[in-house]
């Protein structure tokens, strides 16, 4: 936890670490009321990062899956996890080494870069039609909006399944 965050392709992603002035948000007390309830409880899964599209990046626990210590992303274009097969190291080299672009092809729309310039590290784009339904399926398409982070996340918690 000597590191304030780790901010990926400008802030495209966005991975936790111990806060500071461009990423405010910490590890702990982002998922404190997300993934557990009180310091010290082993969560079944622990955020790790986001995105500047509304995904989320899990490090599982146990409720997502046999693949203990596994990374999942948590699309803005879908309501599920999706397993990765990344450890978190494989995670972090995956973010400075991958193809991160290849990653967000779909993902991302004519002229993103230009919209993209303004959003803040504590922001993501919110799309509607929401990019889940059959309506939102292209994302060139879709009107775009930015809100805080923690909006974007209460919003698709509550339109998936429960047992997230």
């Amino acid at each position: 936890f000597h590191t304030g965050g780790i901010l990926i392709n400008d802030g495209w992603i966005r991975i936790y670490g111990s806060g500071n002035n461009k990423l405010d948000r910490n590890l702990p007390n982002w998922n404190k009321g997300k993934t557990f309830e009180n310091f010290g409880e082993k969560p079944g899964h622990l955020i790790i990062a986001d995105d500047a599209i509304g995904g989320f990046f899990l490090l599982n626990g146990g409720d997502l899956g046999s693949d203990l210590g596994k990374v999942y992303y948590f699309a803005p274009d879908s309501l599920e996890t999706e397993p990765l097969d990344f450890t978190y190291s494989d995670f972090i080299n995956f973010c400075f080494n991958g193809n991160v672009d290849g990653f967000y092809k779909d993902l991302r729309w004519k002229n993103w870069e230009k919209d993209f310039k303004d959003l803040s590290t504590n922001e993501a784009f919110i799309f509607y039609p929401y990019l889940w339904t059959k309506e939102g399926r292209d994302i060139n398409f879709v009107q775009k909006s930015k809100v805080s982070i923690e909006e974007v996340y209460k919003l698709k918690v509550s339109k998936m399944n429960p047992s997230y």
